[in-house]
């Protein structure tokens, strides 16, 4: 496929993403008794004979807002899917994690293309820790590594990830999926908040920023971002801590934090690395394809082989779609438990092990925990009349208990 070509398919989804966006309406928050019956792909289906995709219905998918690297990711694939097969697949993006998975817990969309939000609402953290949420029951079909990495200022003398010590680390207010990480990050090298100087900033874009401006010393980030060049031709200058895959303890600590970011061998380019180079960098899952656990395992194995077969089509469109392969994207740890539609797939065509569905049912397990968990919590919240205001906290206390 030509830069061209894909330039159009861009362009062609981009305007369907917004047409489908205006025609959806608002969305209300269903309760929590609620959460694990409102998404049902079977009503249709099962009208035409079939537990499959309905070709007849428009698929619905949620994805980050128009002009963000998951919205292009989205509909790059989405427009091989229905060049290929005349399935209709409309966009919805959003700007924030409660916004991409309302219409999912409605039942207004099917599938979500996200990020680390799946974590925090399959354990029912930070927004999704009130009575409104609480642990919700997604699986994953497939999860593509994207760089998520510490860059660090020359002038700040950090070589390595336990240089980090006491120095200025940025902590973006309001964002847990950047804080989390960056926390995960730290503990690589043994390191918690409490080890370096925490620098609170409103946005991703000041923390950036402040590395530019000499007033912080690391921040996540990554190599294709124009604020990097920006770093890397100012007076403070840029240096990319590296990762090493053979640190299995530094790893084992990452993912007790954050168990859906993992090693990648990086070879896309970007500032501060050569052509050609490859780097040791920790890469997060983004855009996760999710979707609740009582989608049709029909419809989803057949949604993953399309994603698969079609992937000469939308391969070119990006220099990160290289990995949707199934190699790449389809294998645990991860953010939820996967489909059991896709694990059908991934077995099929040779990827899934049986160590991937130990890890899967340890997951599932996990989440069965915290969902009795959070019956517990709203019962007795109900009882002792806790106030919205007070009940995160009280949730999150007995999450703690039940998962000791």
């Amino acid at each position: 496929m030509n830069k061209k070509i894909g330039f159009f398919l861009i362009l062609t989804f981009l305007f369907i993403g917004i047409i489908g966006c205006s025609q959806t309406g608002n969305t209300n928050n269903q309760g929590q008794e609620n959460q694990t019956n409102a998404p049902s792909a079977n009503e249709n289906n099962e009208k035409n004979g079939t537990s499959g995709i309905d070709k007849s219905q428009i698929m619905t998918w949620t994805s980050y807002d128009v002009g963000s690297a998951g919205y292009v990711q989205a509909a790059a694939v989405a427009n091989a899917i229905t060049k290929e097969t005349g399935i209709n697949i409309r966009i919805m993006p959003s700007g924030t994690s409660v916004g991409r998975l309302t219409p999912l817990k409605s039942g207004q969309a099917k599938y979500g293309l996200l990020s680390d939000e799946v974590f925090f609402a399959s354990e029912g953290l930070y927004e999704f820790a009130n009575y409104e949420w609480g642990p919700q029951d997604l699986r994953v079909l497939l999860q593509p590594p994207s760089p998520t990495v510490l860059a660090v200022t020359k002038e700040s003398g950090i070589k390595t990830p336990a240089d980090l010590k006491g120095k200025k680390i940025a902590w973006v207010q309001a964002s847990p999926s950047l804080y989390v990480k960056t926390e995960a990050l730290l503990a690589f090298a043994n390191l918690t908040w409490d080890d370096v100087e925490k620098i609170e900033v409103p946005s991703h874009g000041d923390a950036l920023n402040g590395l530019i401006e000499g007033r912080i010393d690391a921040a996540i980030a990554t190599p294709t971002v124009s604020k990097i060049y920006e770093l890397e031709n100012s007076p403070q200058g840029l240096h990319w801590l590296e990762f090493p895959e053979d640190d299995v303890e530094g790893w084992k600590r990452v993912q007790e934090i954050t168990p859906w970011v993992s090693y990648n061998e990086y070879t896309d380019g970007g500032a501060g690395i050569e052509e050609g180079g490859t780097r040791d960098f920790p890469a997060t899952r983004y855009p996760q394809v999710v979707t609740y656990a009582n989608q049709s395992a029909d419809e989803v194995y057949e949604l993953m082989k399309y994603i698969d077969e079609t992937y000469d089509l939308y391969k070119d469109v990006d220099p990160v779609m290289h990995n949707w392969e199934m190699e790449k994207s389809g294998r645990p740890k991860a953010s939820a438990p996967f489909h059991e539609g896709s694990i059908r797939y991934l077995k099929e065509i040779g990827i899934w092990t049986e160590e991937d569905d130990a890890w899967n049912e340890h997951q599932i397990e996990r989440t069965k925990t915290l969902q009795d968990a959070w019956n517990k919590a709203v019962e007795l919240a109900t009882d002792e009349g806790i106030s919205s205001k007070d009940f995160p906290e009280f949730w999150l206390k007995i999450r703690e208990e039940a998962l000791k």
